[in-house]
Parts: C-alpha cells; structure tokens; sequence
C-alpha cells in the first residue's frame, strides 16, 4: 500500500486545494435552480395565486349552501361540504338575468363593432394619408382617452336625454364608443405603422383606391390588431358600470355588472350565492372571447409585418 499524501510546506504555501470540476458543475447547478426558484417560479406563483384566488373564491360561493357561506366556524371557508345548483338555478329562472345577459351581450358586441369600423378608418387616415399635425392629431385622440369618464358624465347625459335616448340599450351602444374610439384608434395607428407602406405603393401604381387598398390589403394584415382592438372593447362594455348605472333605470333593461348590484341586493340583505352566480356566469362570455382569439392577441403585441 502507498502512504497517504500528507501536507507540505510547498502545499501549504500555494493556498487550499480547490474544488474539481464536478464539484463546481454542481455548485453552478445548484446556484442556477435556486435562482431560477427565487427569480421566476416564486414570483409567478404568486401572481397566479393573486389572479386566481378571486376566481376560485367566486366559484366556491356560488355552488356553496346558505347554511355553509353563514357558519365559517363549522364549515371551512375554502372548501364546499355539499354542493348545490340552488343559487344558479334563483339566478336563471327567479330573476331576469337571462334578460340582461342578452342585453349585455347585444350592447357589448355593437358598441365594439361601432368603435372597430370608426377607429380603423381614423386610424389608416392619421397613419397612411400624411397629412400636416397627423401625429399630433393622433397624439389628442389618446390623450382623449385619458379623460375621466366623470367629466363626460353630465353632456353626455344631457344629449342622451336631447336623442330621448334615455333608458334604452341604445344610450350605452352610442355612449359606449366616447371612450373605446380613441384608445383603438391609437391602438391601431401603431399597428398600421409596422405594415410595410411599400405593399399600398404597389397598389396605388396598379390603379387601386384607398377603400380599395384598405379593404384587400392593410385590413387582411392587420387582423392582430382589429382583434385586439376588439378584445378591449369588449371587455370594457362588458364591465361598464357607470353610464349603465346613470342611463338605465329599468330593471329588465339592465346590464350585467348593474343588475347583480342593484337587483341582488335588498336593504342591507346581500344574497352572496347569486352574486357571485351572477359574477361567475357573467364572466365566462370574456373567457371564452379571450380563449377563441388568444393566438391572434398575442400576435398582436408581439409586432405585425415586417419588411
């Protein structure tokens, strides 16, 4: 057998041994897993647990019995002990909120097609024509967007009631695009300005219009943005509440986000289960919306043609 090396003044001189290469490759894995836990896994925990959280809390209230969303010392709050239909099933047939989910829908889906067609012609002008001050103009249409919806509250509830347009559908459908316009239009100036202008050069020599040229061309490139254009419209009619609130006042001709507030809601009697029915089945429309078009969405924010 060979003797063990034992240590010497030259080993002693030239500092501690250092780790081997297996050991260091597995340091640096280690240190890289830890960073990646702390840097990326934890804080999106904590943001899924901080989105979803309202979500699951709503959904368990809204399948939960009176008697366990009232005794939180015998029943956990988290959990459902015996499921049951009875909220959704007040929701549907004991109120008219099929009534104002139709209403909320057809509201909705009309004020965002209004705002699509007028922002996309503002728009391709601002960005295309090149008219003197069109960055300026399209500078105050988003800085229109900016205006608190308190301030346009009182005109545009005295020309609703000019139009007789109070108490009907038709305030919100026309009231609705004061505010969606100037953020699509801006929206979409960005968007038009990242399609190649050589593609409508191309066109305008072949003898085709504006209309034309907008209609075969830019509109077919720019489906990214007019979908995320439409997204945010929607979802911005959908959850309004205080033109709905302020220009409706009866009962079956209320929107969602308003009459779960206003019709659930006795006294100082708040029917929990139904309210949060009303919320869970109200938001499954804007799930559903986001679901179908997420790829184009996405898209959208990720740039449009390049040259």
């Amino acid at each position: 057998m060979t003797d063990a090396h034992l240590p010497t003044a030259d080993d002693e001189a030239n500092g501690p041994a250092k780790p081997s290469s297996s050991a260091l490759a597995e340091r640096m894995a280690w240190d890289t897993r830890s960073r990646r836990m702390v840097t990326i896994y934890l804080p999106l925990a904590c943001f899924v647990l901080i989105l979803l959280f309202p979500f699951y809390w709503m959904t368990v209230t809204a399948f939960k019995p009176n008697a366990e969303l009232y005794d939180y010392k015998t029943y956990n709050p988290f959990l459902i002990g015996s499921p049951t239909l009875d909220h959704i099933r007040h929701l549907l047939f004991k109120t008219a909120y099929p009534t104002w989910l139709l209403t909320t829908m057809t509201v909705s889906v009309c004020a965002t097609a209004l705002s699509l067609v007028s922002s996309t012609l503002a728009a391709y002008a601002i960005q295309r024509l090149r008219f003197r001050g069109s960055q300026y103009v399209g500078l105050a249409i988003y800085l229109a967007y900016l205006v608190p919806p308190s301030i346009l509250f009182i005109p545009l509830a005295i020309m609703v009631t000019w139009f007789g347009l109070f108490d009907t559908p038709m305030a919100l459908i026309l009231v609705y695009p004061t505010f969606l316009i100037p953020f699509c239009t801006w929206l979409l100036i960005g968007y038009f300005k990242s399609i190649p202008y050589e593609l409508e050069e191309c066109a305008l020599i072949d003898g085709a219009t504006r209309l034309q040229i907008l209609r075969e061309i830019t509109l077919p490139l720019a489906v990214p943005g007019l979908i995320s254009a439409g997204i945010f419209s929607f979802t911005l009619s959908w959850n309004e509440f205080i033109y709905a609130l302020a220009f409706i006042q009866s009962s079956e001709k209320k929107t969602v986000p308003v009459a779960i507030l206003t019709e659930l809601v006795t006294g100082d009697v708040y029917q929990w289960g139904a309210l949060m029915a009303g919320s869970l089945l109200g938001s499954l429309p804007v799930a559903l919306f986001y679901s179908l078009f997420v790829d184009y969405y996405v898209s959208s924010l990720t740039g449009a043609v390049k040259e």
